[in-house]
């Protein structure tokens, strides 16, 4: 397979994942709320480029972590359907990593938000 080829497959096959994600994931949905909510607040607020950089890197960074959840959940189910201890610990850490990222997203978020709502 030519080179250009793999490279064009390689983003179709990843929009592919986003919008299974978006179909399959009601918390990908919940995350695409806050982030929609977050852009319009720097918007409405006319945040500084800086505090821009930081809002779109936490929201990439939920949503990567998300996205990766989702992943492992996929393929831990696809290898078990009986109730296993392994595959519920890995579940319930790739989830945990999840609640991690949106906890400190939420946090960075107050402090990037609070200056502009306070003056």
């Amino acid at each position: 397979m030519p080179i250009k080829n793999f490279h064009v497959l390689s983003f179709k096959y990843a929009f592919e994942g986003l919008v299974q994600a978006l179909k399959q994931e009601p918390n990908l949905k919940f995350h695409i709320i806050a982030a929609i909510l977050a852009i319009a607040l720097s918007f409405f607020l006319n945040i500084s480029k800086q505090d821009w950089i930081n809002v779109i890197l936490l929201i990439g960074i939920v949503f990567s972590v998300e996205l990766t959840n989702t992943a492992v959940e996929t393929v831990v189910d696809a290898f078990t359907e009986a109730e296993h201890p392994g595959a519920k610990l890995a579940k319930d850490i790739s989830a945990g990593a999840v609640l991690i990222a949106a906890i400190t997203a939420a946090i960075a978020g107050i402090f990037i938000f609070w200056p502009y709502l306070t003056s």
